[in-house]
């Protein structure tokens, strides 16, 4: 299997518990590889025969910036489901986090994998 990478996109969104996190925009970061098979893609050397990143990055941004969770955890689980079913990845790894969220840190976050 192959892998193709996103590294460090940047997303505003509303994210957090405590009551300035549900009042002001903050960023999100995601580090996303997702498992696919390239050699089509390497033969034909044609954007249909691969797992387009721009449009699986498209996807991420507009759905981030639209969500309100509260939860690391809940928005990292949405997004697996996002890539794994609209883009028919049969594996992926994600490492969502909040840079600057606690002080003394460069990020806070979470990494899972799932697959189908």
């Amino acid at each position: 299997m192959d892998i193709v990478y996103i590294r460090d996109l940047r997303i505003e969104t509303i994210i957090g518990i405590y009551d300035w996190e549900r009042e002001t925009r903050q960023i999100v970061s995601l580090d996303l590889e997702m498992g696919t098979d390239i050699q089509k893609a390497a033969s034909s050397d044609h954007i249909d025969d691969t797992l387009d990143y721009k449009s699986v990055a498209k996807r991420l941004i507009q759905y981030v910036a639209e969500s309100e969770f509260q939860l690391v955890e809940t928005l990292a689980e949405r997004i697996a489901e996002i890539v794994l079913n609209e883009f028919n990845v049969p594996w992926m790894k994600l490492r969502l986090s909040k840079p600057g969220a606690v002080t003394g840190s460069q990020d806070v976050g979470v990494i899972i994998e799932r697959s189908k």
